[in-house]
């Protein structure tokens, strides 16, 4: 007796998947031209390897169709074959663009024209406030080459897990202080730079964002990195934003910056609606000095800037050292609404609240960007 491929083959087309009604060749199951071995000596059996793929690892039809497709062989090629049978499944592709994150109502983009004005601190109070007021929130560190959530949350030492959902194999986002939360930071030494090239920043970023169990939110806030990049493209191009806020402080260099950030979602290509500026910093109050305010950056100069650009101006963020303590102790300022900093953050997501509110009812949804 002498076995070959096309043999088994041939005995696979008579063996019928339920899921189809059609034979495993004609459903496209045999993955893989069947293997074929000799008796390496006299008294051993012919040995036959046979991949099959199924729909998903839950399919009912699994256990008969591999039984069947064993008796086949052996019924049409010989009894005494030693056949094995290998499943695989198909991997359940991702979302298409425009329709990820069903379950999210507002997309909020959080930017800054440069870096230091303290954009990160406000994505992370913002987060948490919003959590407060009772809403779903989710947190998603764009931030790729420099990720700061981990820290920020007190949980760099943890790993998300993977859960398997609708057939695929899903990132479960870290959860802490009522915010689900992701950052390439749980994934990279936290002492290591990272040297990406663009493409390989723009994949994990949709791999954060399309291959993770956001599930049902009512506010996904991006923390984008500074200035405009590619990741904000990726952004742009991936997600409809709701909205973006741009975060500043008084100063006229980093006011010339937001003034770009402001011009990058009013592109006509984008068309991103501007929520509001808000102002980092604005003013520096020591503690022993409660009521006073210095403005170190200057004074109102998004105030200024968010009435030239016809713009909400959502809050007035003071510089205190409290803040910077308790975002590097992994516990924001707005886990109270005892201190005036907790209190002015409350009050922040308060106003993004309204102004999102107002947006959606006065404007159209916003459309994924469509760019070469």
């Amino acid at each position: 007796m002498a076995l070959y491929p096309q043999l088994i083959m041939d005995a696979l087309a008579t063996v019928t998947y339920a899921g189809t009604k059609k034979s495993l060749v004609e459903s496209g199951m045999v993955a893989d031209t069947p293997s074929v071995a000799a008796p390496q000596s006299k008294g051993e059996p012919w040995k036959v390897k046979v991949v099959l793929e199924f729909p998903r690892d839950t399919d009912p039809f699994l256990r008969s169709t591999v039984k069947a497709a064993e008796a086949a062989i052996k019924y049409h090629c010989g009894k005494d074959i030693d056949v094995e049978i290998v499943t695989e499944f198909k991997s359940v592709p991702r979302p298409e663009v425009g329709q990820m994150l069903p379950g999210v109502k507002n997309i909020i983009a959080v930017s800054s024209g440069k870096g230091g004005v303290g954009k990160s601190t406000v994505s992370a109070n913002l987060a948490i406030a919003l959590a407060r007021l009772g809403y779903k929130v989710g947190l998603l560190d764009t931030d790729i080459f420099g990720p700061s959530m981990p820290k920020m949350f007190d949980v760099e030492d943890e790993r998300p897990y993977a859960v398997k959902k609708d057939g695929r194999d899903l990132i479960c986002p870290i959860e802490k202080y009522g915010v689900k939360l992701l950052s390439i930071g749980f994934f990279v030494s936290p002492t290591t730079a990272t040297l990406w090239r663009g493409g390989m920043a723009t994949s994990a970023l949709k791999q954060l964002i399309a291959d993770a169990d956001w599930g049902e939110l009512d506010y996904f806030i991006l923390d984008t990195p500074p200035g405009t990049s590619d990741i904000h493209l990726t952004l742009l191009q991936t997600l409809p934003i709701t909205g973006a806020v741009i975060v500043s402080t008084p100063q006229q260099v980093a006011l010339a910056d937001a003034r770009k950030g402001i011009d990058m979602y009013r592109n006509e290509k984008v068309n991103v609606p501007i929520l509001g500026l808000i102002e980092n910093m604005a003013w520096f109050t020591p503690a022993e000095l409660p009521e006073n305010k210095y403005y170190i950056f200057g004074k109102e100069g998004c105030k200024a800037l968010a009435q030239e650009m016809d713009v909400p101006l959502l809050a007035q963020i003071p510089l205190v050292q409290s803040i910077c303590d308790s975002g590097d102790n992994g516990t924001p300022a707005a886990l109270s609404s005892d201190t005036a900093t907790g209190l002015a953050f409350i009050n922040l997501a308060q106003a993004v609240v309204t102004v999102v509110n107002r947006r959606n009812k006065e404007q159209p949804p916003t459309h994924i960007v469509g760019m070469k």
